[in-house]
C-alpha cells in the first residue's frame, strides 16, 4: 500500500475535519512560482492537528515538508513524493504574549502582520522584519534579517515541536542564532508551532514611519515586480553577494526564464516561464563565475527542493 493511500485512510478516521488537497502544483504555493505538484498537502488548522500530522507522516514515510508562504523554496518541476504541509493557510493566529511588551504569532503568521500587529499595540523592535516575505516558522529556522535587524534580538522563546521528544520551549540562546542558521537549521524534522517576540514601548506614528521608509528601501533596490525567492545566496564572510556578482559581470545573465535581476545581482527572478532547471543552471554559473574569478564559494540561501 502506498504511503497517500495509508494516510488517507489514516486521516478519513482521525482527522475527517481536516482540509487536504491532492497532487496540489506547488507553484501556486512558492514566490517563485515553480513547482510540480505535491502528492498530498495539507492544511492543519489547529496545532493539536500539526503535531498529529507530523507523528503519523513520518511513521508512513510521508517525509513531511513544513512550508508557510514558500518565500526562500525552489521545487522541482516533477513534482514531491511526499505530504507537504502548508502552515500559512490557518495556523497564522497573532495576538498578545502572556508578559508586558510581549507578542504570541503562530509559526505561519507573516512577518508583516506581526510587524503591524505590534505597531498598533505601541510596540517597537519589529519594523525590520515588515518587509520580509516570509511566515514566523521559516523566519525563527534561518533567524531571518534585514536593514541590521534579525529574529535572534526579538526572540524571547519559541514552541518547537521535535517528534522524537514532543514540545521544547527555546529561549534565543537554546535556539543558539547565527547568520542565516539556529539550532533548527541542522535539525529539518524539527517544527516551530509559534514565537514569543520581546519588543519594547513606543509610539505607533514613529515605528509606522520607520516601517514605511524601509519599505521604500525595500521596492527601490529590490525586483519585487518578478516572483524570486528573495536573495538567492548568503552573504559570504568580508562580502556581500550582489556585489559579487555585479562585479563578474553577470547582471542580466539569463538561462531560458530565469534570469540575475538587473535591478539587484543577488537576486534570480523568474521573467516569465521559468522552470526548475533554468533556476539551478543559473545558480551553478553564478557559484562557478564567482569561484573562478575571485575565489569565493556562493552558497545558496534559497532552499532547493528536488524531490
Amino acid at each position: 500500500m502506498s504511503w497517500e493511500t495509508e494516510f488517507d485512510n489514516w486521516t478519513a478516521e482521525y482527522l475527517p475535519d481536516l482540509r487536504i488537497l491532492c497532487n496540489e502544483p506547488m507553484s501556486r504555493h512558492t514566490s517563485f512560482r515553480i513547482g510540480g505538484p505535491a502528492k498530498r498537502m495539507a492544511l492543519p488548522e489547529r496545532r493539536e492537528q500539526l503535531v498529529l500530522l507530523l507523528d503519523y507522516a513520518l511513521a508512513c514515510g510521508a517525509r513531511p515538508l513544513i512550508i508557510g508562504n514558500g518565500t526562500n523554496l525552489l521545487v522541482a518541476d516533477q513534482g514531491l513524493d511526499r505530504l507537504v504541509i502548508d502552515t500559512s493557510s490557518a495556523l497564522n493566529r497573532t495576538g498578545p504574549g502572556e508578559q508586558p511588551s510581549t507578542v504570541m504569532a503562530e509559526a505561519g503568521a507573516t512577518l508583516a502582520r506581526v510587524a503591524d500587529f505590534a505597531c498598533r499595540q505601541g510596540l517597537t523592535g519589529l519594523e525590520f522584519a515588515h518587509g520580509i516575505p516570509g511566515t514566523v516558522g521559516g523566519a525563527v529556522c534561518m533567524n531571518a534579517g534585514a536593514y541590521g535587524g534579525e529574529m535572534k534580538q526579538v526572540i524571547q522563546e519559541a514552541a518547537v515541536f521535535f517528534p522524537q521528544e514532543g514540545v521544547r520551549f527555546l529561549t534565543a540562546e537554546k535556539m543558539a542564532f547565527d547568520y542565516r542558521h539556529s539550532l533548527l537549521t541542522d535539525q529539518p524534522e524539527a517544527v516551530v508551532l509559534y514565537a514569543v517576540f520581546r519588543l519594547a514601548p513606543g509610539e505607533p506614528e514613529t515605528i509606522r514611519e520607520t516601517m514605511r521608509q524601509l519599505m521604500e528601501r525595500r521596492r527601490a533596490s529590490q525586483p519585487l515586480e518578478l516572483p524570486s525567492a528573495g536573495s538567492t545566496f548568503k552573504r559570504p564572510e568580508g562580502h556581500y553577494a550582489g556585489t559579487l556578482i555585479e562585479q563578474c559581470g553577470l547582471k542580466g545573465l539569463t538561462v531560458g526564464g530565469a534570469q540575475v535581476s538587473e535591478k539587484h545581482a543577488g537576486f534570480v527572478v523568474n521573467r516569465g516561464g521559468a522552470t526548475f532547471a533554468d533556476v539551478t543552471e543559473l545558480i551553478c554559473q553564478i557559484q562557478h563565475c564567482v569561484l573562478e574569478r575571485t575565489g569565493v564559494h556562493m552558497e545558496p540561501e534559497v532552499k532547493i527542493i528536488r524531490s
